[in-house]
């Protein structure tokens, strides 16, 4: 027997088991596999590991989408996560090849993925609050949010989680050096069912325009001369 004479649901099923690459390629195979390969309900999960990954056409977004993991491990993520106005020319160049990959990506699946019900990102310095903000309103039934060492989120994510969070039941925020302690607790006084968790975030030293450092510096100087 010949793949293609398998029925709708096996063919589904045998999917299933294939990574995006492998479903790419046998979809290009024939037609009917092309089908298969289109058909919404066999990209419930999608894991990438990196930006590059975001930008290939082997996988689907659609509203049979529930649960996406972005978690970059990589020596760049270093650099993403250096303060923009403290960025050489060689590092602002690398950072330039995929700063708006992940916030682009989490656009399109504010418009084609409502029903979305857990969020992981993991590593990505780019991703900032209003994209987040976006989100949360376009995924009323998000479930799981979890923000690992996403430098640039603030406690306006907090905020935004307090105003359209209404099914959110988990929020992580680790490693996120712009989330203060007052924003943690504000947020859990405001959504007291939520399971929030956010290690070390609130012990980080945060970012500051070179004027805010500057101050910061001669203040910490006159006390100690004092």
């Amino acid at each position: 027997m010949h793949i293609t004479q398998l029925n709708w649901e096996c063919l589904l099923h045998l999917f299933s088991f294939l990574d995006k690459n492998s479903r790419k390629s046998l979809a290009q195979t024939c037609h009917k596999l092309l089908e298969v390969f289109q058909e919404p309900f066999l990209w419930p999960v999608l894991n990438f590991h990196s930006p590059v990954e975001l930008k290939k056409d082997n996988f689907l977004l659609g509203p049979a989408l529930r649960y996406l993991s972005i978690c970059w491990h990589s020596s760049r993520v270093k650099v993403c996560n250096i303060e923009d106005w403290m960025k050489n020319t060689f590092q602002k160049d690398i950072c330039r090849k995929h700063e708006n990959a992940v916030n682009d990506f989490l656009i399109q699946v504010c418009n084609r993925c409502p029903n979305l019900l857990s969020l992981t990102l993991s590593g990505c310095g780019h991703v900032t609050d209003d994209y987040l903000l976006l989100l949360l309103k376009s995924c009323p039934n998000l479930k799981i949010l979890k923000l690992e060492n996403c430098v640039r989120i603030t406690d306006r994510t907090l905020e935004a989680v307090t105003l359209y969070g209404g099914s959110l039941q988990t929020l992580h925020v680790d490693f996120c050096r712009n989330i203060t302690q007052a924003g943690l607790e504000t947020a859990q006084e405001k959504c007291p069912s939520i399971m929030l968790k956010a290690e070390r975030s609130a012990d980080m030293i945060p970012d500051y325009e070179p004027g805010e450092k500057l101050m910061l510096e001669r203040a910490v100087r006159k006390l100690v001369l004092h």
